[in-house]
């Protein structure tokens, strides 16, 4: 008798033990998922401030004067700066610091420098946008933007090196881990070309405008190099469970990733023809790879979403194909700026951001603390004006800036204002249902996509 009160005490220890660490992993999931949101929120504001409402009115001014070169390349530059680093930029380093170590298992780190990070990329985009859009010390913002956004890449890098490091077995990665992986390489020489880039701005140039010829080569790294393998990465991970599509070839797909960088460094280098040739060749490679439009083997998981979800998925890679061959015929081609203009906007829009606007809205909310999206009719309407807008953008930059047909130009505002819709709506949708309360269930969200 004399040993029943041990044993009660050891159950109840237990008991206390399981309690605490539940606790302890629902506080670190709810303190990821404010994170997470703050990023988000952070890259729709500049997807809608000086993204996207600055492009619409360097459109209108375009429009009106029916001359691409009617707006100041600094402006126009600053828009995509916002959009790719501000927008796309914070969305990736936001649910990188959140999935990262949850998918490779990784125990808790201090979120400390975290939101250090938040707030250097944060600085340095703003920064970067008001040193190109208004002549108040640029020579100083400018660099100091670069500096910025380099040092929280950098912080976020060592986290996921050392945790990579710390806990997992490289026999364990999966295809789609090094394609991610090489899309952050690529976005770590984007930063470090850009901030060379920034310093010789800022003591050399007469301006904040990147020379021309140098910022189309820069764009591909931008893009090709580095957002669009995140794109494939997280498409081989995520596409097949959401679209029940069968799993991803990885090994092509990885040869899909060495055709593509192999085409941006020939990009770099400026060796165009040739290097549109591999994009293209690698963007075939990894549609191929992903099993897009092949049947798929069981039906697509729609609940919380718009059931037009896979759909839009698929088209936002038809889009990444129209960029390939614009971008192809555009380098055949010897007064091209509106073509190579509408390859950009293809990519950009077409594919990154119809990709964004669809898994966006099918797993923020989830990570979010399982939080289910306010609209599935806001999210079919923002993706419906976004791939009209989208159309319009791209037939009538090549129609009009190429001289085909003089009426295009008026095609311009009408794709502005159907784009700037679609984003308006995106942002309102996402953010309302950041601002509803979550359910008090599931510290695991999305357990179905890992």
């Amino acid at each position: 008798m004399s040993t029943l009160p041990t044993r009660i005490e050891r159950e109840a220890g237990r008991r206390l033990e399981a309690s605490e660490i539940v606790n302890i992993t629902a506080a670190r999931e709810r303190a990821l998922s404010r994170m997470l949101m703050l990023y988000i929120s952070t890259g729709v504001l500049f997807m809608l401030l000086p993204g996207t409402f600055l492009g619409v009115w360097n459109l209108l001014t375009i429009s009106s004067h029916r001359a691409a070169n009617s707006v100041s390349p600094a402006w126009i530059q600053a828009h995509g700066h916002a959009q790719i680093f501000g927008w796309i930029g914070s969305f990736i380093l936001g649910i990188g610091f959140y999935s990262i170590p949850k998918l490779r298992r990784l125990g808790s780190f201090a979120l400390a420098p975290v939101w250090c990070a938040w707030g250097l990329w944060t600085m340095g985009v703003a920064s970067r946008w008001i040193g190109s859009v208004y002549p108040w010390h640029w020579r100083v913002l400018v660099p100091l933007s670069s500096v910025c956004e380099l040092i929280a890449f950098l912080v976020f890098f060592r986290i996921v090196c050392r945790h990579r490091a710390d806990h997992s077995d490289k026999a364990s990665l999966d295809e789609w881990v090094f394609v991610v992986i090489a899309g952050s390489c690529g976005l770590l020489l984007t930063l470090l070309v850009n901030f060379g880039l920034a310093f010789y701005l800022g003591f050399q140039s007469a301006s904040p405008e990147v020379p021309p010829n140098f910022d189309q080569r820069f764009l591909v790294l931008e893009t090709w190099g580095c957002l669009v393998p995140f794109v494939w990465g997280f498409s081989a991970k995520w596409l097949p469970v959401f679209l029940g599509l069968r799993t991803a070839r990885g090994r092509i797909l990885l040869l899909a990733v060495a055709l593509n960088s192999g085409g941006v460094l020939l990009a770099l280098a400026g060796a165009m023809l040739p290097a549109t040739v591999l994009l293209l060749t690698g963007l075939a490679t990894a549609i191929s790879a992903l099993r897009l439009f092949e049947p798929a083997e069981r039906p697509a998981k729609v609940k919380g979403v718009h059931s037009s979800f896979p759909f839009f998925v698929r088209l936002a890679y038809v889009w990444a194909s129209i960029a390939a061959f614009l971008s192809l015929w555009a380098a055949m081609s010897r007064d091209s700026s509106g073509i190579w203009g509408a390859s950009r906007h293809a990519l950009t829009v077409g594919f990154l951001a119809t990709m964004v606007f669809a898994i966006g809205q099918r797993v923020l909310p989830a990570f979010s603390g399982m939080r289910p999206l306010f609209s599935t009719k806001l999210m079919f309407l923002s993706l419906l004006l976004l791939a009209v807008g989208c159309l319009l953008r791209v037939s009538s930059e090549v129609l009009a800036y190429q001289g085909f047909v003089r009426s295009a130009w008026s095609w311009l505002p009408t794709s502005a204002i159907c784009e700037m819709t679609a984003v308006t709506l995106f942002a309102f949708n996402l953010l309302t249902t950041f601002a509803r309360e979550a359910p008090a269930v599931a510290t695991q969200p999305l357990r179905e996509a890992k």
